[in-house]
């Protein structure tokens, strides 16, 4: 049995993550000592090892729990995990293409700028007034 610090340490989750998980239902309620200090078996830290894996690859809870809700499951129900898999991936696809967006249209205002700075700076204009942009962008998540 394990403590929260050592899934913690472990793992690379922050005890309050932890906690949250488990007020999510993402990982089971679990014994307590007589300290009511929580002891998580094998089972858990695995569990929050695949929980710590898909968020590092981008997956949001809602997906996770969608996951692990297969756990046992067969066939046609796992079709699920592809979905999921493959919904992330496109949304990875569009935030890499959205990068690029606002990659370029960085590179542009950069190189308007002359460096001499005895006039209105073509960096604080481009930044200031949206329409000097060369085309749409929005904010990232």
């Amino acid at each position: 049995m394990y403590s929260i610090g050592y899934l913690s340490r472990h793992t690379q989750v922050k005890i309050p993550t932890i906690r949250f998980y488990e007020d999510k239902g993402l990982l089971p309620r679990t014994d307590r000592t007589a300290g009511n200090q929580r002891r998580y078996d094998d089972t858990a830290l695995k569990r929050l090892l695949f929980i710590r894996h898909c968020r590092d690859l981008g997956l949001p809870l809602t997906d996770i729990e969608g996951l692990l809700s297969l756990e046992g499951a067969s066939g046609g129900d796992l079709n699920q995990a592809h979905e999921i898999a493959e919904r992330q991936l496109a949304d990875l696809r569009d935030r890499i293409s959205r990068l690029r967006s606002l990659e370029a249209e960085l590179t542009r205002i950069s190189k308007a700028c002359d460096g001499k700075h005895d006039h209105v700076c073509a960096v604080l204009h481009a930044f200031g007034d949206h329409s000097e942009c060369a085309g749409p962008h929005t904010h990232l998540k």
